[in-house]
Order: structure tokens, then C-alpha cells, then sequence
């Protein structure tokens, strides 16, 4: 029998990040040719750090992407119908029983029904669970993965925000929220941050815009120091007072906040706490403004063990998001051996694709 399973931080070793590729049926249709580049750099990021990506795709784009990526190593296309790329959201999280990881899904509903979730709400049954080498386990709750941030001790971090939104469970408490994170991520203390939300963000404060946990009893905080006079610095400001309220103990980074619009003036929720944590190194979010090197530094610091890579995502917030929105790892551990054997030196059709 298993052990009870327990949600695996972002820093336990991977054997892959899954992502989507971001065709002419997604939102980025406007901005196709600057996403790809992004999406090809950070492939290059992942993979040259030796771990696989494994890379949804329709079927009409493969011949294509194929071309695109003809140098990429340890990249595995699959075959998949989806919405959109924001596989933060919608692919399995991985909790560890025992010596086994257990990949796990919630309901995905378009953060709160606000965009036709129905296709990638069913990536994982479709798709995804058959290259795990354990069943997939649905959670009965509508949650997303961004929403959740967890440290290798089992607390578990969200947003109030967040979670109360009655689009995703009703009126749900945070008391029964706690108890179904305890019972099915194994998380042994859960706080719901009250404070903090970037403009423009669809998704209610995800806690990945926001706060992030790091190996090191740390916490890494989208700050707005850096800006007094800006819209939010105030909640920007409680949400770091409240962040030191709750882990006294903890090293805290703030970072300094971008001022990014759009073409029609928009201002856009570009953060840098949005990094991807992928084997000894931080994939960090740079939107080609001033503030980038210095958020850089500061990521530095607060893994002082970890490469930092920045990474232009000025494409991706284009759509309200950044690279840990369009990311998922997977844990070492997680899929067949059969699977892992398709990753090699040239990239590769999956074979049941």
C-alpha cells in the first residue's frame, strides 16, 4: 500500500517539462513568429540542461516544428488537441508516495470560467496519463497548478483571491480548501495570502505572480519597491508585510516590478516571479526592460547554488503570462521507461502519438 502522496516542490529533480505549442488555433495567433522564438529558446534552455521536453502538438504542425527544431535534442512531440499553451494550469502535478510518484489532476475550467477550458481540462486523461507509470488520480476540485506553490517541507502557498472565486468551487472555505490540499497533495500547513494582484491577470492572483518558495528557506516576492508611485505598490507592499508576517524565519527577495503596456494600452502583469525552476537552474522571465538585470541579481541571490538564465518573454506576456505559466515539470520518476527511452540526441515523433 502507498504512503499518503505529497506534492514534490518545483526543485526535485526532473526528467522533463511539458509544454504546448502555440499554433494558429491559440491565442497567440497575432504574435506566432516572436512566441516561437521564445518557445524555441527556452526549449534550448531546458534541454541543454539535460531533461526532456515533451512538447503537445497538433498533428498538422508536426512536419513543421520538425524543421523548426531541427537541432533540438531530447525533444518528444505528441500528438494533442488543445486550447491553449498555459500547461501551468491544466498538466497532472506530481505528489510522491512512498517510492513512487503519482501524477495528479484537478478540473480545469478556464480560471473560473472565463475562457473554453473543455480540451485541456482533458489533456491528462487523454494524453498525458498514458506516458506516467502510475494511474493518474483526479482530485475532485477546480484548481489550477499555478495557483499552488509548495516547499519541500509540505506548506503549501495560494491566494485568497484566488480560491474564493465562486466560478471555480462555489463558496468554498479556505478551511475545506486546507483540508483537501492536507488530504490530497499532503500538505502539512497551507496559508492563503490575502494581498497582491498585477493588473491585467486573468487568473485571480495566481500565487506563482507573486511568491515563491526556494530550496533555501526563502521566499522570493513580485515587490514594488522599485516604483512608489505605481498603482500597485500598495498591494504590492502589504502582500511583502504579510509574506514576513507569515514565514518570520524566511529570507526574502523582493523584486522590482516592470512597467509594460501593450499596443493599445493595456498595462500587462508582467512578473519576474514567473521562473521555472528546471535541475540546478532558474529559467527567469526578462521582458526587455530596465529592471530586468537587477531582477536577475536578485533571483541569484536567492539561489545562490542554481544557474540563472533569463529567458525574453516580452512574446508571452503579450497574453497576460510568462514561462512558469507555460510550463510543467515532471519529476524524475514519473514516466515509463519505454517513454524516456524516445528522448535522444535528435528530436522524436512520439511513437503512440
Amino acid at each position: 500500500m502507498l504512503c499518503a502522496p505529497q506534492l514534490l516542490p518545483e526543485w526535485a529533480k526532473q526528467e522533463a517539462i511539458i509544454l504546448a505549442w502555440p499554433d494558429e488555433f491559440t491565442d497567440w495567433k497575432p504574435w506566432l513568429k516572436e512566441v516561437r522564438e521564445t518557445y524555441r529558446e527556452l526549449i534550448n534552455g531546458i534541454t541543454n540542461n539535460e531533461t526532456g521536453v515533451i512538447l503537445l502538438i497538433r498533428e498538422a504542425q508536426v512536419e513543421n516544428v520538425k524543421a523548426f527544431l531541427q537541432n533540438m535534442k531530447n525533444v518528444l512531440l505528441v500528438s494533442a488537441d488543445y486550447n491553449d499553451t498555459w500547461c501551468r494550469d491544466y498538466a497532472f502535478l506530481t505528489c510522491r508516495a512512498g517510492e513512487e510518484n503519482i501524477p495528479v489532476e484537478f478540473t480545469f475550467n478556464g480560471w473560473g470560467n472565463k475562457f473554453d477550458a473543455q480540451k485541456d481540462n482533458g489533456i491528462n486523461q487523454s494524453v498525458l496519463a498514458k506516458l506516467c507509470k502510475n494511474p493518474l488520480i483526479s482530485i475532485p476540485l477546480v484548481a489550477e497548478g499555478g495557483a499552488l506553490e509548495i516547499n519541500q517541507d509540505g506548506y503549501l502557498l495560494s491566494t485568497e483571491l484566488c480560491l474564493t472565486n465562486p466560478q471555480r468551487n462555489g463558496e468554498m472555505t479556505l478551511s475545506s480548501y486546507a483540508d483537501h490540499f492536507k488530504k490530497h497533495l499532503g500538505a502539512t500547513q497551507f496559508s492563503a495570502l490575502k494581498h497582491g494582484h498585477l493588473q491585467g491577470d486573468d487568473t485571480d492572483g495566481h500565487i506563482d505572480t507573486l511568491a515563491r518558495f526556494t530550496p533555501h528557506n526563502g521566499l522570493v516576492i513580485q515587490s514594488c519597491f522599485n516604483r512608489p508611485n505605481d498603482d500597485h505598490y500598495q498591494g504590492l507592499s502589504a502582500l511583502v508585510n504579510e509574506v514576513k508576517q507569515c514565514f518570520p524565519s524566511a529570507s526574502l527577495f523582493e523584486l522590482p516590478l516592470p512597467y509594460i503596456v501593450n499596443n493599445v494600452g493595456e498595462r500587462l502583469p508582467a512578473s519576474y516571479a514567473n521562473y521555472l525552476v528546471n535541475n540546478g537552474q532558474v529559467l527567469v522571465p526578462t521582458y526587455q526592460q530596465p529592471e530586468d538585470q537587477e531582477a536577475l541579481e536578485i533571483v541569484q541571490k536567492a539561489h545562490p547554488d542554481y544557474s540563472v538564465i533569463g529567458v525574453d518573454s516580452l512574446s508571452l506576456i503579450q497574453q497576460f503570462g510568462s514561462i512558469h505559466c507555460i510550463s510543467m515539470q515532471v519529476p524524475k520518476g514519473t514516466l515509463k521507461t519505454d517513454v524516456l527511452a524516445e528522448f535522444g540526441p535528435a528530436l522524436t515523433v512520439h511513437k503512440n502519438g
